[in-house]
């Protein structure tokens, strides 16, 4: 896939010519044919799925235990070399580029589960795991582990983000799942962020302060997680609706009334059209609505007949529900395969994804609004959402070899996170800031940004973890 920048790179966001010699010696002499810097092996460790230019690394370490990851940080500190955490490779805004070079920890060989205990419903895991590996590991455990980002994402790089998912409503995000973390501080120590324990008031949080925080504090190389038991019954269903503000609407009603739903998805009829075409379906192609009722065989029924009455007061129509577990398999992967399926109604040219999270009060306007914005300004671009805690996402298709695509793609993506922001909202509810969203920050943080800022400042004064991320000016 092509890769483009819709804006001039600015100083920060260019590779500075720095020597790193002495540290690529160091590191050679301690870890051998793991340490790579190969031109391609760098190049694949650089911006993956993200619309910004590739920018690699000068090397790729491949580690094999923690205490790896902590020497690898100290020659690095040593020598004031940039470090890197890699997962999968899935970001979406430049998390994974190196604008100062610098060194790629590639992480994903730390794939061990290291200990399950159901009767606490926790597991711990190092950070390589990926949520399928995981949720495939418990499927004899009667739990599982319920954050599902579209890609089949590392945890590190799941916490590294905060992720979220399709069932971000019910069981809320990373930051809500994450009990502990062992993490390699900027000078290569090992220290842990807390306990299995449920809640604790024994000093700063430093488990939530790293969760998001982009691999600028620390890189994560052990996960303590809830876990979360499988309902006895579990229903999903879909409904169509005449216009997005109806079924924006109609979810709002369904959260403010405390309705405890699992799952809620909203598909634009563009989004509908692609997965009807990739996975051979014959859905409506309207604004549609995919729902999940957790629960007992009552308690779901219940839920069902409740959304019904719901949508009905905002024309949804057509609503049809199940809990044979194949239809739900297969309706999910529909939903799962969104990005794909976009990017088959246009194969020729680039995907640029962007996301955005309001209130969900102001969920039927933002999401209106963006839909008339892109529809002005003449583009392909799906929109899909966990719009049960007020996220969506826009798929913009963009041929990246017309300057006049790449400025109207450009604006739309502006205009969203601007108008998240003034909804009392945020630029991005998943993706993270990485390099892609760092000139909205100081909007929407104000003066909590600098606050931020020295907070990086003093666990890693050197700046060498991730440089050139989430601030503006570091």
């Amino acid at each position: 896939m092509p890769t483009l920048s819709p804006t001039p790179a600015s100083s920060s966001e260019t590779n500075e010519a720095a020597d790193y010699t002495l540290a690529i010696a160091a590191l050679q002499e301690r870890f051998g044919k793991q340490l790579s810097t190969n031109a391609t092996i760098r190049e694949q460790h650089g911006h993956t799925m993200t619309w910004l230019t590739n920018q690699p690394p000068d090397a790729v370490l491949t580690v094999q235990d923690k205490h790896e990851v902590a020497a690898a940080v100290e020659i690095c500190s040593q020598y004031q070399m940039p470090v890197i955490a890699f997962g999968i490779g899935s970001s979406l805004e430049g998390q994974l580029n190196a604008p100062h070079g610098g060194l790629c920890i590639d992480m994903h060989a730390l794939d061990s589960i290291i200990q399950v205990n159901n009767e606490d419903l926790t597991v711990t895991v190092q950070p390589g795991v990926t949520r399928e590996q995981l949720n495939h590991y418990l499927r004899d455990t009667g739990l599982f582990f319920p954050i599902d980002p579209g890609a089949n994402a590392s945890i590190g790089g799941m916490v590294a983000t905060r992720a979220s998912g399709t069932n971000a409503v019910r069981y809320g995000t990373m930051k809500d799942v994450v009990l502990a973390l062992e993490v390699v501080t900027a000078s290569g120590e090992i220290v842990r962020t807390g306990t299995r324990a449920k809640k604790s008031a024994a000093g700063y949080d430093l488990t939530r302060l790293m969760i998001g925080s982009e691999g600028t504090l620390g890189i994560v190389t052990e996960v303590t997680l809830k876990l979360f038991g499988i309902s006895e019954c579990v229903g999903s269903g879909i409904c169509h609706f005449p216009t997005i503000e109806d079924a924006c609407q109609a979810v709002m009603l369904t959260i403010q009334m405390c309705l405890p739903i699992a799952r809620i998805e909203l598909l634009d009829a563009m989004q509908i059209r692609a997965c009807n075409q990739y996975a051979n379906l014959n859905l409506t192609e309207t604004p549609t609505l995919f729902v999940e009722f957790h629960g007992t065989d009552a308690s779901v029924a219940e839920q069902a007949d409740i959304f019904s009455e719901i949508i009905e007061e905002f024309n949804g129509h057509d609503f049809a529900w199940d809990t044979n577990e194949t239809e739900r398999k297969r309706l999910w992967q529909a939903r799962h395969n969104a990005y794909h399926a976009s990017c088959a109604l246009r194969p020729e040219a680039s995907a640029l994804s962007t996301d955005a999270c309001v209130p969900i009060s102001r969920l039927a306007e933002c999401v209106s609004e963006t839909a008339k914005d892109i529809e002005a300004a003449g583009m392909i671009a799906p929109i899909v959402g966990h719009v049960g805690d007020g996220n969506f996402h826009v798929l913009l298709l963009v041929d990246t070899n017309n300057p006049e695509e790449l400025a109207a793609a450009d604006g739309i993506i502006s205009r969203l996170a601007i108008r998240a922001i003034e909804m009392d909202g945020t630029c991005t509810g998943e993706h993270g800031i990485g390099q892609g969203k760092k000139k909205y920050m100081q909007q929407e943080h104000g003066n909590a940004l600098g606050l931020m800022q020295a907070i990086k400042s003093a666990l890693d004064p050197k700046n060498i973890l991730n440089p050139g991320k989430i601030w503006p000016a570091l």
